[in-house]
């Protein structure tokens, strides 16, 4: 049977790193939630998609067989994943999740983020967000609130420390799978 994996947590947890190796390894597609949830723009990530276009964007993409889903619906996309085995939730320390972040940004954007380039407000806007998330009194995500949603949701979630290196953590979840390796 092939397996159906969402994954979620903090950004700059490792959730889109962990989701790319887990599928290679079972073989399966990865879906990054974040390619359904934004528009294609320049600034990239300042344009959302409409619920139903995300959520049929990640129908398509998941087809009849097995996946892994990587990202943050944040209680909306429950429907992608009603049919789900396991729901991992990575938790990691905020300096280690602020520090991959400011590394990712930089090299995907470079001088665009740098102060005077045309990203920098919206790169130190995303770092701040980023940096509420242990505030259970943030109204973006965070999480007493991803905690509180993970709590209802019906299927058996397996929490990961982010710390851990990607191959420990995919040995975890292999394990709770009862799966082998392809």
């Amino acid at each position: 049977m092939e397996q159906r994996v969402y994954i979620t947590g903090a950004s700059g947890g490792g959730i889109t790193t962990l989701g790319a190796h887990l599928a290679a390894v079972l073989g399966v597609c990865h879906i990054d939630i974040d390619n359904a949830f934004w528009l294609p723009t320049d600034p990239p990530y300042t344009t959302k998609r409409s619920l139903p276009e995300r959520l049929e964007m990640i129908r398509a993409a998941q087809g009849q067989g097995g996946w892994v889903l990587s990202g943050a619906f944040d209680s909306w996309g429950e429907p992608a994943i009603e049919a789900v085995d396991l729901i991992l939730f990575v938790v990691t320390p905020t300096p280690v999740r602020l520090a991959r972040l400011r590394a990712r940004e930089a090299a995907r954007f470079g001088d665009r983020i740098a102060p005077g380039g045309d990203m920098h407000a919206i790169h130190d806007g995303f770092i701040n967000w980023a940096a509420r998330y242990d505030d259970p009194e943030f109204s973006g995500r965070n999480l007493a609130r991803h905690e509180e949603w993970l709590e209802c949701l019906p299927q058996p979630v397996l929490r990961l420390d982010g710390t851990d290196p990607t191959k420990a953590q995919v040995a975890q979840v292999l394990t709770r799978l009862g799966v082998a390796a392809h």
